[in-house]
């Protein structure tokens, strides 16, 4: 009995995990895994070929120098790269709005889904690709699965929370102890109040990128591009429930 207790508690939650009803609590547990997930592929990238694969900001950045120093094929990977995180988004946002106007629980699964996916086979397959120009296939790769991932924890944060921009989340800390540490010196204007909850979720998630970071460098020079698998993993076990879910009630309709 408790056994079979722990189990239907533990299906709840991961249905609940990437379910369509939101709570903050989940929101941040989700977002925390995100991040250290994050982290793994970010850093693997940078290892594996020597590109950050969450910083478009920087990336953009790499564009304009390579442009004026005449190196191309550097400005057409960075290209490149942006296109595959837009890519990644684009492909979020329609693969939500499709489970949306179907009303799947699976909607935001959906995407997790879909990224655990490219990271198990990712993780299995590229230790093949050798030799000149492997960046041409793995930068791409991996920015769609981060723009995949950006977009996904936005949606279901309302913008609020974002797991690859590690900028947008320092700017939030910053601004909110501003207010933390601001004085109210007149007691009938509204006080400017610090979100302490929002400063340590950032905390939080900027510590779990930097932890995956660690992971993900320490692994893929141990044992290559397997260190995804873990990861892959993860995603797959959080994202199946709402997607059993779905799949029973589409049979029990066709009985």
């Amino acid at each position: 009995m408790k056994r079979s207790s722990r189990a239907a508690g533990a299906s709840g939650y991961l249905l609940r995990m990437a379910g369509p009803e939101r709570t903050p609590i989940l929101n941040h547990q989700l977002a925390c895994l995100l991040a250290l997930v994050a982290g793994v592929l970010n850093s693997v990238g940078f290892v594996a070929v020597a590109f950050y694969t969450s910083h478009m900001t920087g990336v953009t950045a790499l564009i304009a120098d390579q442009i004026v120093v005449g190196e191309w094929y550097i400005v057409a990977v960075g290209v490149l790269s942006v296109v595959s995180f837009v890519a990644g988004a684009m492909t979020c946002a329609i693969v939500f709005n499709w489970g949306r106007r179907r009303e799947l629980r699976s909607r935001y699964a959906n995407v997790l889904l879909l990224e655990g996916a490219l990271m198990l086979v990712f993780g299995l397959l590229a230790e093949e690709l050798t030799g000149d120009g492997r960046e041409l296939v793995f930068v791409p790769v991996l920015c769609f699965t981060m723009g995949l991932q950006n977009a996904v924890i936005t949606k279901i944060s309302g913008a609020r929370i974002r797991t690859t921009h590690v900028t947008g989340m320092v700017t939030d800390i910053g601004i909110e102890l501003g207010k933390l540490f601001y004085r109210n010196r007149h007691p009938e204007m509204d006080r400017v109040r610090g979100n302490r909850r929002q400063i340590a979720l950032h905390c939080m998630l900027i510590s779990l990128f930097i932890v995956g970071g660690v992971i993900g460098a320490t692994g893929y020079l141990s044992i290559g591009f397997a260190i995804l698998v873990p990861g892959a993993l993860l995603l797959l076990i959080v994202s199946y429930q709402p997607l059993l879910a779905d799949l029973g009630a589409r049979a029990e309709g066709l009985l």
